[in-house]
Order: structure tokens, then sequence, then C-alpha cells
């Protein structure tokens, strides 16, 4: 059975990056008919908060990406310790007591050679009456997978043929100086006893998955298929990192953006398909294909949203709104017509208020000076009472009888001196709903 999953760190808000890398593993898990894992990357207890586990549940739930069940790694810390003890049995394990500061001369020292800066493996030197004074010098030593120095190759789900040189990287650091568990050792324990099948994140995790199979392997586990989505970067190809802090999730629910149009966004973003507004995941996962999606860096601009939001919401019935129009103050008996003349005129939920305001308050006029009489007259021709459908018709032929203009010079002076706005709904949809005409004062 395919199983996948997200793997968030609680330690702060997700953002569209890590929305890719989870609607990738929710579509191929959907599609298959299998299981979606929610995996809390919660092993460092000092940047792990609470609160952001919840925020990353109703993110998650606010865009339908239903998980089958949430895991904690902060309760499988025993699981990462046998598989810790197994490999250190197995000559795969060793202990280093390198400074931060001695690494990097160690690094400045071999780029200076023109060597590939990786750990030179001195502490597979130490005797043990050695390791015994530097701990008690420097405390516990931090803990390193030892590399068979091979290539390492992998089938990318994206990338295609992967080939990378072990002894080009460092032996990777597994468990830190003060006993905590680093995220590829959690990450290799949990994808072999949860039965992982498919493994999607981005590029920057490319090296990543060259160690992860050593490891695999070694703790004889079955290998995923792994796939490597490209990078996001802003619309003009400059680095997405720095402006993630307005690309949160949650800062762009506030800002009105519908989950279809992120999801229909994301699920095409940087592949040879269309952008489709497609309504609910799963049409999405229908016409979802991993193999579609480039290499190249991926160019996202938060603007190309809002049109997709706007024309979404324009496929929504009155009911799917009809408690947050009420909530507006708008009258049982006009809801539906309101909701009839804005639909076609917001770009977010957040515009209604706006229009109700227009409508219940009253504009404030825009009359250019030539208008000035032209629009003082036609407001005196304004019918008094209740005002219908045929309101506007009416009105606006008595106006042109009596002044003589006619098309533009006729509607949009009108339109302006009731609305302040030169575009919107039809005139003859908008005029029964005004409460207030300022214009006719």
């Amino acid at each position: 059975m395919t199983t996948t999953r997200f793997a968030p760190s609680p330690t702060g808000y997700i953002h569209v990056g890590n929305l890719r890398t989870a609607l990738f593993n929710h579509l191929i898990a959907r599609k298959a008919g299998g299981d979606f894992i929610l995996r809390i990357d919660d092993t460092d207890p000092e940047r792990s908060k609470e609160a952001y586990v919840e925020a990353i549940q109703q993110d998650m739930t606010w865009l339908g990406l239903s998980w089958d069940r949430v895991e904690r790694q902060s309760l499988r810390l025993d699981r990462y310790s046998a598989a810790a003890d197994q490999l250190r049995a197995m000559g795969r394990f060793y202990e280093c007591f390198e400074t931060p500061t001695e690494l990097d001369l160690k690094r400045k020292k071999q780029l200076n050679m023109g060597k590939p800066p990786v750990y030179d493996r001195a502490a597979l030197a130490l005797t043990e009456a050695e390791k015994e004074q530097l701990r008690a010098e420097r405390g516990q030593g931090h803990w390193r997978f030892k590399l068979d120095l091979e290539r390492i190759e992998w089938t990318d789900g994206i990338l295609g043929e992967m080939s990378i040189d072990a002894a080009s990287v460092s032996d990777p650091v597994l468990i830190r100086g003060d006993g905590q568990v680093l995220y590829t050792l959690a990450s290799v324990v949990d994808d072999i006893e949860m039965g992982v099948t498919d493994v999607v994140r981005g590029s920057d995790h490319v090296t990543n998955t060259a160690t992860q199979i050593q490891m695999i392997t070694a703790l004889g586990g079955t290998l995923p298929a792994f796939a490597h989505h490209s990078l996001l970067t802003g619309p003009q190809g400059e680095a997405l990192s720095k402006r993630l802090g307005t690309l949160a999730l949650r800062d762009l629910r506030q800002q009105g953006v519908e989950p279809a149009a992120l999801l229909s966004q994301m699920a095409r973003l940087g592949s040879s398909d269309p952008i489709e507004l497609r309504d609910d995941l799963t049409t999405i996962a229908e016409g979802f294909n991993l193999t579609h999606f480039g290499s190249a860096p991926t160019k996202f601009d938060v603007d190309d949203l809002f049109p997709l939001t706007g024309r979404h919401l324009q496929t929504l019935e009155h009911s799917a709104l009809a408690d947050e129009i009420a909530a507006l103050g708008v009258p049982a008996d006009l809801s539906q017509q309101f909701w009839a003349v804005t639909r076609e005129n917001i770009t977010t939920r957040h515009d209604l208020a706006a229009w109700w305001r227009l409508f219940s308050q009253g504009a404030d006029p825009v009359i250019e000076a030539e208008d000035s009489e032209f629009v003082a007259q036609a407001m005196t021709l304004l019918p008094m009472g209740p005002l219908d459908g045929e309101s506007w018709g009416t009105w606006t032929a008595a106006v042109k009888a009596a002044t003589g203009r006619k098309g533009r010079g006729l509607f949009m002076p009108l339109r302006k001196a009731l609305t302040g706005q030169q575009h919107g709904p039809d005139m003859s949809a908008v005029l029964p709903l005004l409460q207030v005409i300022k214009a006719r004062g």
C-alpha cells in the first residue's frame, strides 16, 4: 500500500514552500488509495512549540489536507536510541568531539587545498583513553554515521537518474552532544517503521537522500521511491526565503486567499500542465502527475492567487456564503440579491463588507465639475420610494429625455454619483440595493 508523509517541524508557521511538499505527498497517497501521515518533527525541545503544532493542523484542515494519523517524533525517542545502538554494533556509528570552531577551520583548510570540505574522520583514530579524556574536558561527543565511500545511485521521480559520490559528503551527525536526535536519524527510522513507500520533498534534500539510502540499507529497511521537487523563487527569480514571513499559510488565509485557489496553483506550478482552477482535492488529484514536474527553480507570485480566488468565488452558490453575508448585516430578504450582484465583482470574501457599506451607508459621490448640473437635474428625476429592477431603465430614460445626454455621457456620471466608482455591477441590479443615496441630498 502506498504510504506518504509530511513531516513539518513545529518551530514556526508553515508556508507555501512547505505546502508544496505536503500537497504532493497528500495527492500521491489519495490517488493511490493509500495512507497520508502527518509526522510532527519535534525532537528539538527548545524550538518546538505546541502552538505551532496546532497551527500546522489548522492550516492543513483549512486546506482540506486530511491525514490518516498523526505521529510525534518526541514520543519515539526509544526507537531512535535502539537504531543508534544497532548502528554502533555494526561499526557504522562513531563519536566525535570537534567544536564548531575546529570543524570550521578544517573546512577552510580543505578548501584552501582544493579539496571537498568533508569531515576527515579524525575521530576514528581516537583511542578509548583519548575519548574518555575528551569527554572529561568537553562533555559527551556528537555521533556520526560512517558512510561507505562509494557512489550512491537512485532513480528520482522528478530529477531522473541520480548519482552522488559518498566521498564528497561528510559523515552526517545523527545525535548531538546534548543527546538531541537530529532529523536524519529520526526520519530514516520513522520511514522504515511506518512503511513509507514514497518520499517527495524539496531539491535541497538531495544530499540527505544519498546518506539516508545508505542508512536505510544498513538498518535493513526497504528503500522508498524518492522524488525532489524544485524550490520556489519570487516572481523575478529572487530567493523566496526572505519573503516567507508574508507567505505563511495563515497570512494568506487572512488576506482572503481561497483554499481551492492555493491548491490549484500549487498542484500545477512548476509542471508542464497549465494551472487550472479545481474546486476540490479529488479533481486536483485526478490531474496530478509527478513526472510532469521539472527541476528548474519555480517562480511563485502571490498576486496570481487573487484572480484564482475571485474565479472560485464566482462558482459558489449563495448558501456557501449566507452566514457571512448575514453577519455583515444584510437583511435576509436582500441576501440572495446581494450575492447575485457582488459575486462577480469581488476578489476575496473581504470585499463583501465594502459592498455592503456602499449599499447600506451610501457612497461618497464622485461628480466631475462639468457634470455637476447634469447630476443635480438627474437626481430630481430619480423615482422616490422602493426601487426595483426596472427603476434604472425608467430613470435613465427620463434623464435622457430631459437632458439630451446618451451613452457613456449619460450613464457614467450617474454611476459615479451613486457608487463613487467607475466600474461595478449592472446598475439595474445595484439600484434596488442602495439603502442610502447620498447624491440625492
